[in-house]
C-alpha cells in the first residue's frame, strides 16, 4: 500500500471537486420552475428533475469507492469529473425533460465518484492527528457551501440568461477539475488484487435504483402497478445484494466492517442528516417561493445563511476539546440541527426573513460539525486500505437518506389543490416530523458510538490472548494466524 503523504494540492483539488458536485446537485432546487416549463415537463416529470441525480449518487457511491480502492483513486476521481462535465452538457443542451432527466443521472454517476475517491484521497495524503482534522474539516465546509451555492448560481443565471447556461458552465468546471485532476493529484490505491464485483455492483446499483424511482414515482401514487413492481424489485435485489456480499469471495463490501460500532453510528449519523436537515433544506426553496412569495434569488440568498455558517463550524470542528468523542460530535451536531429548526416550525406566508435567518444559523452550526466529523469518521473506522469504500458507504447512507427524506417532507407538505397557506402549514409539519427523527437518531449514534471503545478493548484482549497462546506453542515466533491477529484486517484502528 502506498505511504500517505502531505499534499496541499490535492486537498484543494478534492474539495473543490466536491463543493463542485454538491453546486451541480442543488442547482435546480431554486429555478425548478423555469427548467421545467422550458423542458415542458408534466408533474411527474418534474419529480424527476429534482430526484435524477439523487438517484445517479446513490447507485455509485459505494461502487466508486470500491473501485478507487483497488484501481486507483485518481483514476477514478479524474473520471467521474469528465462523467460529471458530460453529464452538465447533455443536461444543458437537452430538448426535453427525458434527456436532462438522463443527464442529470449521469452528473449523480459522476459527482459520485468525485465525492467518494476525493475523501479517500484526503484520508490517504493527511496523516491521523491536527493534519486530518483540519483537511477534513475543510472537506465538510465544501459539502456545506456547496449545497447552497448552487442554487444560488442556479437563481442567479437564470434570472440574467437562462438556466441552461448554468450547467454549460458547470461543464467548464468539471472539465477542468479532470484536467487539474489527472496531472496534480497523486495516485493510491488499497495495494490489493485488482478485482471487481461485477454482480455486487449490479445488484446494489439495481436495488437502489428500483427505491429511488419508487419514491419518486410513488409521490403521485403509491398504489399502482408500476409503484408496487419497483418497491418489490428493490427488496429483492437489495436482499441479493447482502446474501451475495456475505457469500462471496472478493465482495464489494465486506459486511463485517459494520461489527465495529463506530462505522455503524457514522453511517446512521450521516443517514439522519440526509433524511432530516438535508431533505428538508431541498424542500425549502420551495415554500419560500410558492409559500412566501419570495422570488429565488432572495431564496437562495437566504439559504447562504445557513451555508456560510455550516462552512465556518466545519472548518472550526477540529478546535473543540480532544476529550469530545465523534460520537459527542454527531450526536452534539443534530441536537443542535434541531433546535435551529425550532422557529422554522411557526411560519406563516407572512413570516419575516429574521425569522427563518436565526433558525438557519443555528442549524447551520450544527450542520458544519456533523459535516466535518463524518467526514473524519468515514474513513477512520474502516482501514486504511478502505478508505473509499468507507467514503462511499458514508455518503450511500446520506443520499438515500436525502431521498427518502425529501419523498416524506413532499407527501407532507404537498396538499392536492393547496394554497400557500396549506403548503407552508404543511412545512411546518414536516419539520416537526425531522426533528423528531433527529433527536432520535442522535440518541442512537452517541450510544452506537459510546459502544465503539469497550468493543476496541475487547478486541485487543482477543489478539493479546492469541498471540500469548502462539507463542506458547511456537516459542520464538510472533503469531499471525489467530483470531485476534486477523481482526486488524478486518477493522480499522481507532485514531
Amino acid at each position: 500500500m502506498d505511504t500517505p503523504a502531505p499534499h496541499r494540492p490535492g486537498l484543494a483539488i478534492t474539495a473543490g471537486g466536491t463543493l463542485l458536485a454538491l453546486s451541480v446537485f442543488t442547482a435546480p432546487l431554486s429555478i425548478v420552475p423555469s427548467v421545467a416549463a422550458g423542458l415542458q415537463a408534466s408533474t411527474i416529470a418534474t419529480s424527476w428533475i429534482l430526484s435524477s441525480m439523487s438517484l445517479g449518487l446513490a447507485i455509485t457511491l459505494l461502487t466508486a469507492g470500491a473501485i478507487g480502492d483497488d484501481f486507483g483513486r485518481r483514476r477514478v476521481f479524474t473520471a467521474g469529473a469528465l462523467v460529471l462535465g458530460i453529464g452538465s452538457a447533455v443536461a444543458g443542451l437537452a430538448p426535453n425533460a427525458l434527456v436532462f432527466v438522463l443527464g442529470r443521472v449521469l452528473e449523480g454517476i459522476g459527482a459520485a465518484a468525485v465525492i467518494a475517491c476525493g475523501l479517500a484521497i484526503i484520508s490517504h495524503t493527511s496523516p491521523p492527528g491536527p493534519a486530518r482534522a483540519r483537511a477534513t474539516g475543510i472537506w465538510g465546509a465544501s459539502l456545506g457551501a456547496g449545497i447552497a451555492l448552487g442554487p444560488l448560481a442556479g437563481s442567479l443565471i437564470d434570472t440574467a440568461a437562462d438556466w441552461r447556461y448554468s450547467y454549460l458552465l458547470f461543464t467548464v468546471l468539471a472539465l477542468g477539475l479532470a484536467l487539474v485532476g489527472r496531472f496534480r493529484l497523486e495516485e493510491s490505491r488499497s495495494g490489493r488484487a485488482r478485482t471487481i464485483d461485477v454482480i455486487g455492483a449490479l445488484l446494489l446499483g439495481i436495488g437502489l435504483a428500483c427505491l429511488l424511482a419508487a419514491l419518486t414515482q410513488g409521490r403521485q401514487d403509491w398504489t399502482s402497478l408500476l409503484e408496487l413492481s419497483l418497491m418489490a424489485g428493490a427488496v429483492v435485489f437489495l436482499t441479493g445484494f447482502v446474501t451475495h456480499q456475505r457469500r462471496a469471495s472478493g465482495a464489494m463490501l465486506d459486511l463485517t466492517l459494520f461489527r465495529r460500532p463506530a462505522l455503524s453510528a457514522a453511517t446512521l449519523a450521516a443517514f439522519i442528516s440526509g433524511a432530516g436537515i438535508t431533505a428538508l433544506l431541498s424542500f425549502f426553496c420551495t415554500v419560500l417561493e410558492r409559500g412566501m412569495a419570495r422570488s429565488p434569488v432572495f431564496a437562495s440568498v437566504l439559504l447562504l445563511s445557513w451555508s456560510a455558517i455550516s462552512v465556518a463550524a466545519a472548518l472550526l470542528t477540529r478546535h473543540l476539546p480532544p476529550r469530545l468523542s465523534g460520537g459527542a460530535k454527531m450526536a452534539g451536531g443534530l441536537v443542535v440541527i434541531t433546535i435551529g429548526l425550532i422557529p422554522m416550525t411557526l411560519l406563516t406566508p407572512t413570516s419575516a426573513p429574521w425569522h427563518l435567518i436565526g433558525g438557519l444559523v443555528v442549524a447551520g452550526v450544527g450542520t458544519g460539525v456533523v459535516n466535518a466529523t463524518l467526514a473524519r469518521e468515514a474513513v477512520a473506522s474502516v482501514p486504511p486500505d478502505r478508505a473509499g469504500t468507507g467514503s462511499g458507504i458514508n455518503n450511500t447512507s446520506r443520499y438515500v437518506g436525502a431521498a427518502i427524506g425529501v419523498t416524506v417532507v413532499t407527501i407532507i407538505a404537498v396538499h392536492p389543490a393547496g394554497t400557500p397557506a396549506t403548503l407552508v402549514a404543511g412545512w411546518n409539519t414536516a419539520t416537526l416530523t425531522g426533528m423528531a427523527f433527529s433527536v432520535v437518531g442522535a440518541a442512537a449514534v452517541y450510544l452506537l458510538h459510546r459502544a465503539d471503545t469497550p468493543w476496541m478493548a475487547a478486541r485487543e484482549l482477543l489478539r493479546e490472548g492469541d498471540q500469548e497462546h502462539d507463542q506458547r506453542d511456537n516459542p520464538g515466533q510472533h503469531a499471525e494466524q489467530g483470531l485476534g491477529s486477523r481482526l486488524p484486517a478486518a477493522f480499522g484502528e481507532a485514531e
